[in-house]
């Protein structure tokens, strides 16, 4: 049978998209979706312990964003351009999604930011779909550079007034706030949302009820946001994204199965990593690797038991995974009962955890 991505459309009111924060992490809102018994249970994330258990393992991605949106002038004549960093080339060059990409032609020079500090960008070659190839110029850590110049790559449906966006006290919110607070490994252009609810406080308390805590490594990219363009499900293609899995994660995977746990994934990329790893025996692989897996209905899932998850967008490939997981009709169903109940939607939004 199959899947039209029109019935993974829904009607979400302009407000409930949340253009910022909770004041606190773990005060945002929490639905708990009970997959046997189809129950819908509204609670606040501070609570989602109560649904845990020793031994369940706790499985989060700890890839840290960086600053990938680049905000600059074209050099002789100061047109205001921007790029969007997607990923580094094996040739020391980046992949950028570019705007305007006409006036980004091969030999042009960008610089980003102000006074000392100024990155200079070469334009090197156009690629597909409005993407450049751009090499960095000059000396010093390029991490640090990007730091210091670079703007937290927030979602489009997320509003900074312009022509202060990413300066001032948003910027300084969103760099700390657009950021789980295990991140580690710098490498994303998108937060994995689901984590960003969690706090150190409510993770020690997670650990004194011995629940159980891994880490994979998968860089979020521009393929998880990809819009579905195809009208059957299953015509779509998600661009490939590295993940790690390390020796200690497959381990705990192992000893939570073996003692009767459930593997609680926090957030898509988090699912996908573990879905990828995972062989038909059940095992998971320790290793690297890259995946364009496209979970949706009908796809097997042996590695994850529970879910935590935001809200995603009408008919994004997200949402596809999620339905998946937990089924279409019942997740629309949850998602139906958010808009009426005023759940905030998307990455700044609120969380549901999937029994």
């Amino acid at each position: 049978m199959h899947e039209r991505v029109v019935d993974f459309d829904f009607e979400l009111p302009e407000e409930l998209i949340a253009q910022s924060p909770a004041t606190v992490r773990d005060r945002s809102r929490l639905l708990v979706v009970d997959r046997s018994t189809r129950a819908l249970t509204d609670a606040v994330f501070a609570d989602i312990g109560q649904w845990l258990r020793s031994p369940d393992l706790l499985v989060v991605n700890d890839t840290r964003v960086f600053p990938a949106r680049l905000v600059g002038r074209r050099v002789p004549s100061g047109g205001r351009v921007e790029l969007f960093l997607v990923r580094e080339l094996d040739d020391g060059t980046w992949e950028a999604l570019a705007r305007p990409a006409a006036r980004l032609r091969v030999g042009t020079r960008v610089d980003v930011g102000d006074g000392d500090e100024v990155l200079h960008v070469d334009v090197v070659a156009e690629l597909p779909d409005g993407r450049r190839a751009i090499r960095f110029v000059g000396e010093g850590d390029l991490w640090e550079r990007l730091d210091r110049v670079g703007r937290t790559p927030l979602p489009p449906y997320i509003r900074r007034a312009e022509p202060d966006c990413g300066t001032g006290e948003d910027r300084r919110l969103d760099r700390e706030r657009y950021q789980t607070v295990y991140a580690r490994h710098r490498g994303a252009i998108a937060a994995p949302t689901a984590g960003l609810h969690f706090t150190p406080e409510l993770l020690t308390e997670l650990e004194g009820a011995a629940v159980g805590r891994a880490a994979v490594t998968l860089h979020v990219g521009y393929g998880t946001f990809q819009p579905v363009r195809a009208d059957f499900v299953e015509d779509h293609r998600v661009e490939s994204e590295r993940y790690v899995i390390p020796d200690a994660t497959a381990q705990a995977f192992a000893e939570a199965r073996r003692r009767g746990g459930r593997t609680v994934a926090v957030g898509t990329t988090t699912t996908r990593a573990l879905e990828s790893a995972v062989g038909e025996d059940g095992l998971l692989r320790a290793g690297s690797g890259s995946t364009e897996l496209f979970l949706r209905p009908g796809s097997n899932f042996r590695a994850v038991d529970a879910l935590v998850t935001n809200f995603h967008l009408p008919k994004s490939s997200l949402l596809m995974l999620v339905a998946g997981f937990a089924g279409k009709e019942l997740v629309m169903e949850a998602y139906r009962h958010a808009v009426r109940e005023g759940y905030r939607f998307y990455s700044y939004g609120d969380a549901m955890l999937i029994l």
